[in-house]
């Protein structure tokens, strides 16, 4: 067992609440229960001592390991293979289908000898809390129970169990066709024991998930050259997204680093209202529409008239229940990913004024605009309400789009987002008759127009740049056409782009801005960022690059990992970096296979 395997050695499986790391060897390390944002369980991957691991898989050291997904599923199957036989681990979480706040979770994980004969080892090392809390166990006849504070879990095995300190192991030989089955139930304190489980009830409930997802799959509308690797990101999408809300947190994990013994490592386990509202338009284009629609309910709810003088309407982010209390803490005990400290739990970005959320909260409003009406009077009040106090508020610095912490600054796509949000609410208002002061509006649209191509634009780089008075380069601006703030073949636009190129582009690869030539307050660099590549090949598209686009596109499928999925930045040495996997990056890549299908599809024709 690797003590720090690579981040992107790893599959998820989720309920739709919470969610798991699976490593290439069997292991779970990590795991958070009851929903994404809670205490983690399995933490190895933050410290491989203190965090605590689930180990079900071979004997033998030297085999072999291939890991992949059921097709068309969240079920991950890790097969082993050795001298002796050929076995096979399939992980899976039973999906919640009632959209109510649970305090069970499952896993389900069952063992089968493929051909030959097979040795299983079981290590089940629970570490509650971040490894904070101390636990109890208990062990009964193909049961372990574990007690901390607040939360209890079982595991259930169809083969004995030992003790092992407070922790539990086992061993199971199989031949060929046997299943063995070990199943971890999280619950509350007070809770009573699950039934006693079978490795036929396991196998039973392994095909119920298996005939979920592949018929939530089948419902997509998606007839594109990369049918493969865009369901595998829907499917990413809606394992990160919270059901009882709709809304999707930005990662699975916390803590992992954008640059190996760097300072750079967040907690990701929230939702953002950027990639929220980003993502609706993609879900759309797919046809899922039920999930975009909860979405669009959870975003309008969060737009409440400020309840004094100078607060924000929104939040950039909150927790999936739309808590927006989010303390941020650093976790000293635990060493960090190979040593990448410190760890931290909580996000304090979230105190940040970064004015850009405005236009993306009614970008997502006006693509499913239909949806967003169903909120009724009320609900446009306070968006008109929102977009009223962002008429005294647009012109001021901010955070920015990447949440630095060196200081705030006029950025440039602050200024061109809400410039979006003027523009959606003017065509939202006109489209459904609705009561609003259009002439403030427009007057503030037309004036972000003016401020940023006259203060915004850099004659010596020829290209709009990252803030006003500036020379950096900035990847987010790549939004810029699929807004429409820019048409995508206008020379100003296309002269942004070659200057992006020149700077941020490594081989298709996109930075999003160089850190060395614009401070943010933090130590350390960081790599190519994954959503800025595929918000790259959309801007490429749009502009009729279509071979460099397509090349681009196909090129970053080569830097996914074994089963598809992406973290949120990968190292010069093509290592995933950040936390895995990132909703925004599997988004982005939606966004850009369906516009440049459409591309490829208008130059056939």
């Amino acid at each position: 067992m690797d003590r720090y395997p690579p981040i992107a050695d790893h599959g998820i499986v989720g309920d739709l609440q919470t969610a798991a790391l699976i490593s290439s060897q069997g292991v779970v390390d990590w795991f958070a229960a009851p929903r994404f944002d809670s205490p983690s369980i399995f933490a190895a991957l933050l410290d491989h001592e203190r965090g605590g691991y689930f180990l079900f898989g071979p004997e033998d050291p030297g085999s072999t390991c291939k890991q992949l997904y059921f097709p068309d599923t969240a079920v991950l199957v890790t097969r082993f293979m050795s001298p002796d036989g050929v076995g096979e681990v399939f992980d899976c979480m039973p999906p919640d289908r009632t959209g109510t706040p649970s305090g069970r979770h499952v896993l389900l994980r069952g063992a089968r000898a493929v051909r030959g004969t097979v040795h299983f080892d079981l290590e089940c090392r629970p570490r509650f809390d971040y490894g904070r809390a101390v636990h109890d166990r208990d062990l009964g006849e193909g049961i372990a129970t574990f007690r901390a504070p607040g939360i209890t879990a079982h595991l259930q095995t169809s083969f004995p169990l030992q003790p092992d300190g407070t922790d539990v192991r086992g061993a199971v030989t199989l031949r060929a066709g046997q299943v063995a089955a070990a199943v971890l139930t999280v619950d509350t304190a007070d809770a009573p024991a699950p039934p006693p489980v079978t490795s036929d009830e396991v196998t039973r409930r392994f095909w119920e998930v298996v005939d979920f997802w592949q018929h939530w799959v089948r419902t997509s509308r998606y007839r594109g050259r990369w049918p493969g690797v865009v369901h595998r990101s829907a499917i990413t999408l809606k394992l990160l997204t919270y059901a009882p809300t709709g809304a999707p947190v930005a990662a699975a994990t916390m803590g992992l680093p954008e640059q190996v013994g760097g300072e750079r490592n967040w907690d990701y386990r929230y939702t953002w209202v950027r990639d929220g509202s980003l993502s609706v338009r993609a879900l759309l284009d797919l046809g899922f529409i039920e999930e975009a629609a909860q979405f669009t309910r959870w975003l309008g709810d969060r737009l409440q008239p400020p309840e004094h003088g100078g607060s924000e309407p929104l939040q950039i982010m909150y927790r999936v229940d739309g808590d927006p209390d989010l303390p941020e803490e650093i976790l000293p005990h635990l060493e960090g990913y190979r040593g990448s400290y410190p760890v931290r739990a909580g996000n304090a970005a979230a105190d940040q004024l970064q004015l850009d959320i405005y236009g993306e909260a009614l970008y997502a409003l006006s693509e499913g605009r239909e949806i967003a009406m169903r909120a009724g009077y009320h609900g446009w009040k306070n968006l008109a309400r929102t977009l009223d106090w962002l008429t005294d508020s647009w012109d001021r610095p901010d955070e920015g789009v990447w949440e630095t912490r060196g200081g705030r600054k006029d950025f440039t796509f602050s200024r061109i987002m809400s410039w979006v949000a003027f523009d959606r609410g003017l065509r939202l208002a006109a489209a459904y008759s609705r009561p609003a002061d259009t002439v403030r509006w427009t007057a503030a649209r037309d004036a972000i127009m003016e401020q940023v191509m006259q203060r915004g634009w850099n004659e010596q780089q020829q290209a709009l740049v990252q803030h006003y008075g500036g020379t950096v380069l900035d990847a987010s601006l790549l939004l810029l056409p699929r807004v429409g703030f820019l048409a995508p073949r206008t020379e100003s636009w296309l002269s942004t782009m070659d200057a992006m190129e020149r700077t941020l582009v490594s081989d298709s690869l996109v930075h999003r801005y160089d850190p060395a030539a614009s401070p943010d307050g933090l130590r350390g660099s960081e790599g190519t960022f994954s959503l800025c590549t595929f918000l790259y090949v959309d801007a490429l598209a749009r502009a009729g690059r279509l071979r460099l686009a397509r090349y681009a596109f196909e090129k970053m499928q080569t830097y996914a990992n074994h089963v598809g999925l992406f973290a949120e930045e990968i190292s010069p040495s093509g290592e995933q970096l950040g936390n895995f996997p990132q909703a925004f990056t599997h988004l982005s890549l939606i966004m850009a296979a369906t516009t440049l299908d459409d591309a490829l599809d208008r130059q056939r024709d």
